[in-house]
């Protein structure tokens, strides 16, 4: 009996410690999590709010580049808005000079063609630009196996969401690291990231590896920029007329909260407490972030099967929506 014991022990003592180090870093890291929420919001000053700087938001006309811009403005940066339609650019641009007594330049441009990037980067380069958001993004019209995928959808997907995004962020670097050293403040990146993106997702596999490119793009990139705050923004589902979804939930807000929540803690990991220069900024995505990670984790046969699963619930759903619309023509 004894002799047991002691032979039971190799294997208990090595199960101990291996468990109170997970036990301390799941607490540490939840302690984290309710701190990033609990501390102070983020000062903008320090990328040079109020201070003459620009910021450039691209997709700004709808939904989360709207707010970004509104919210931007509110805070004293100027804005440059660029996306494709000139009369909703306008109407933004007029709303925010008449609210928040701040300079706007609008850049009408469809990121899809040839040059998009450069003609952006023409319209920006003289001025103190210090901010960029890389907002504008395509998703898949419905979800659909890979291989059914139109072809000019996978094409419209990756030029938007990756190819579109390096040129531009290339070409803006050097003017933001320019303004930081002119007006002795920071420069920053922010890049909208996706729940597609963090955990595989069948039926949204273009979208979804497009996302995750980004993810470590946008890393990469924060450790080559000292003077550059460089941040990856991983949101769940937002209202708006990419997610096709109408109402707010807990777990769906709408834009304007949506973005409120993300720039009151830039700069924290809120939910993403496994990367580096990562947030999940709203708190209900937060939780489900972190949930995941701490359990069956983002990579896993089971997140990814439930992934399979819903998408291919919803795929169906459309195929029957688009059905009866079409009978009823």
């Amino acid at each position: 009996m004894f002799e047991d014991y002691g032979n039971l022990k190799y294997f208990l003592v090595p199960a101990i410690i291996v468990g109170t180090i997970k036990l301390t870093i799941l607490g540490l890291s939840t302690v984290s999590l309710i701190a990033d929420f609990l501390l102070p919001a983020t000062n903008y000053t320090k990328y040079g709010s109020k201070k003459g700087a620009w910021a450039l938001v691209t997709g700004s006309s709808d939904g989360l580049g709207l707010e970004f811009s509104k919210q931007l403005a509110a805070k004293g940066f100027n804005i440059v808005l660029a996306s494709r339609t000139q009369s909703k650019l306008e109407a933004l641009a007029t709303e925010i000079n008449e609210k928040y007594g701040v300079e706007t330049k609008i850049v009408a441009v469809d990121v899809t063609k040839p040059g998009a990037d450069e003609e952006i980067f023409t319209a920006i380069k003289s001025l103190p630009v210090a901010v960029l958001v890389n907002n504008v993004g395509r998703s898949h019209s419905i979800p659909v196996p890979f291989a059914e995928t139109d072809l000019e959808e996978l094409e419209g997907i990756i030029t938007i969401n990756t190819t579109f995004t390096l040129k531009l962020t290339r070409l803006v670097v050097p003017v933001i690291n320019d303004t930081a050293a002119k007006l002795k403040v920071k420069g920053l990146i922010v890049t909208m990231g996706s729940f597609g993106g963090l955990l595989p997702t069948p039926y949204l596999a273009v979208y979804s590896g497009s996302k995750a490119f980004l993810q470590n793009w946008s890393v990469s990139l924060a450790a080559e920029l000292p003077n550059v705050d460089v941040e990856f923004v991983l949101s769940y589902l937002v209202t708006s007329s990419m997610s096709k979804i109408k109402r707010t939930s807990f777990m769906i807000p709408n834009p304007k909260n949506f973005v409120k929540a993300t720039l009151s803690k830039l700069g924290r990991r809120n939910g993403a407490q496994e990367r580096f220069a990562t947030t999940t900024p709203y708190w209900s995505h937060a939780l489900m972030h972190f949930g995941i990670d701490q359990t069956v984790g983002v990579y896993s046969k089971v997140a990814n099967s439930l992934n399979y699963s819903m998408h291919k619930d919803i795929r169906r759903r459309a195929l029957r929506k688009a059905e009866r619309q079409k009978k009823a023509l």
